[in-house]
């Protein structure tokens, strides 16, 4: 179905080893071949930024025809040859969706956007009508059917930029980090709804992903990129085995040396039970709060009609790192905004140091910016100049530092925009962190980063929360908050239904739960750290 015969992807304007576009090397893909069959789902595994995004451009043609660079070799998809065929003779076989599902919609509402495709592709308005309802119901999004594109939290984008792909039926589905705004029950129903397009219709998939916990257990291969524009395919189990990034059960499973390596959590769970029985108790995180930095009493939100947020308050102590977690929609992201001020706010009061955080934005004098600092989901709408040491540079003393320890790599004469996702977001959190605010607000931030990057973000939050500043970070990441928060406060519709320590809330939570809470249940562990800790360094 794809085949790549000695591909390799230059991009034009730097010399060897300098960054390209796509946030990796010139040489992105060096002399690739590879095959993926009808009715395969493979997952792109990699580093942020070591062309993953490339290889899945070259799939469609989108690299070199849109993206620019020099492509030598042959990529042939359903036996269409990507050098004589451009993307749009390809939109009937190949479906994509990119990392910014908001970036590549066309019409106003979630119908109109799901018809769209198809009326380009000359579908007939019955077969159309047909396809709506069905994909409609397949992502869970009828109740959406309506609504603006604009109006939707980044999953329910998401949701909706991944049926617009599917509407039109094509072999080939291409997807780009496409579960990344999801909460994890929504990510689990859409990764069930693909394998069901793989199993029973034949659709091959191509799909790169972060967040391998969710996706490894239904690859039936997995495509490494180690680096310098190497790209390896395999078997999962053998893949896993010494792939630059893992899930915490494959982890888990190098940590112990099982073999074979788990999957999945039951995988990991039966190979567990020695293990279960030699671990004692957890090990106890320490860190206190301090003074209360932000106090927040009756925050409501309505939009029109619909109330987002209702009646909450909130304090949020020095030295502290809270996980905002709920469903999409919940109300996280409008929470966010009014807490700091920009965003409307119906009623309640949000004060920093004892002043009106409204009040403050109003005034926006550089010593009340810093007290409180907010990091969008949509991380590019904070980025203004023409390359990355401009950002840094404006962005004041140590954002270059900040950059190299959360990504490193990034060259500062690359445009922002020319980053991957990943790369993109950690330059926005270093020109914030930068600005050391009192109070940091972060909205979905490990987006695009792999378990590296969010390492060393969790080890920056740490810092900071140890330097007497506030952390609140709205997430979905259920293995982030694991290592990096101390409380966990969870949203839904507009409401606070849990808010205590991080292990009372998410451990026993059949969504919320890390893998390795899930595989040494009932013992309160959380990450493969503590595991590691609790052993001694003896598997």
């Amino acid at each position: 179905m794809i085949e790549l015969h000695d591909v390799s992807v230059r991009y034009e304007g730097a010399p060897a080893g300098d960054p390209g576009p796509a946030g990796g090397t010139a040489a992105a893909l060096a002399h690739v071949d590879l095959q993926i069959d009808e009715g395969e789902l493979a997952l792109v595994v990699g580093r942020t930024g070591v062309g993953k995004s490339t290889l899945l451009g070259a799939v469609n043609g989108l690299v070199p025809h849109f993206t620019g660079g020099r492509l030598s070799g042959r990529v042939v998809v359903s036996g269409m040859d990507t050098r004589d065929h451009p993307p749009r003779e390809m939109a009937d076989v190949v479906g994509r969706v990119g990392q910014d599902p908001l970036a590549g919609f066309v019409a106003d509402t979630v119908e109109d956007e799901l018809a769209y495709g198809m009326e380009q592709l000359g579908v007939a308005p019955a077969t159309m009508r047909k396809r709506v309802e069905e994909t409609l119901d397949l992502l869970g999004i009828a109740a959406l059917r309506r609504r603006s594109l604009a109006t939707l939290s980044g999953g329910q984008q998401q949701r909706v930029a991944i049926g617009a792909a599917l509407v039109t039926a094509p072999k080939v589905l291409v997807l780009d980090e496409s579960t990344s705004a999801l909460d994890p029950g929504s990510a689990e129903e859409v990764l069930a709804a693909i394998t069901r397009l793989v199993h029973d219709l034949g659709t091959t998939v191509v799909m790169a992903e972060h967040r391998l916990e969710r996706a490894v257990q239904y690859a039936d291969s997995v495509i490494t990129l180690p680096g310098d524009g190497i790209v390896r395919g395999g078997d999962p189990a053998t893949m896993m085995i010494d792939a630059p990034v893992a899930p915490p059960v494959v982890q888990l499973g190098r940590l112990c040396s099982w073999s074979p390596l788990p999957l999945s959590v039951r995988d990991a769970r039966r190979a567990a039970r020695p293990l279960r029985e030699r671990l004692g108790s957890p090990p106890q995180r320490t860190r206190s709060p301090g003074e209360v930095l932000l106090r927040a009493d009756g925050v409501t939100v309505r939009y029109g009609d619909r109330v987002a947020v209702r009646e909450i308050g909130l304090r949020l102590a020095a030295g502290t790192v809270t996980a905002l977690m709920g469903r999409n929609g919940s109300g996280k992201s409008s929470l966010l905004w009014a807490l700091q001020g920009s965003g409307p706010r119906t009623a309640g009061s949000v004060l920093v140091d004892g002043v009106e955080t409204a009040s403050r934005n109003r005034r926006r004098s550089s010593a009340e910016s810093a007290a409180i600092g907010l990091v969008p989901q949509t991380a590019a709408d904070l980025l203004y100049w023409e390359t990355v040491g401009e950002e840094c540079a404006a962005a004041g003393p140590g954002a270059r530092a900040l950059l190299d320890r959360i990504a490193p790599g990034i060259d500062d004469r690359q445009n922002p925009r020319d980053l991957s996702e990943g790369q993109r977001l950690s330059l926005v959190l270093a020109i914030q962190l930068a600005a050391r605010p009192r109070v940091l607000l972060l909205d979905e931030p490990t987006r695009g980063l792999d378990y590296r990057a969010k390492e060393l973000l969790a080890r920056q939050l740490d810092t900071l929360a140890g330097e007497g500043h506030a952390v609140l970070v709205a997430t979905h990441d259920v293995e982030f908050v694991a290592g990096a928060a101390d409380r966990v406060v969870v949203l839904a519709d507009g409401d606070v239904i849990a808010d205590g320590p991080t292990a009372d809330v998410v451990a026993s939570s059949p969504i919320f739960a890390p893998q390795v809470a899930k595989v040494l249940a009932p013992q309160a562990f959380l990450t493969v750290d503590d595991v590691a800790a609790a052993l001694g360094g003896q598997p």
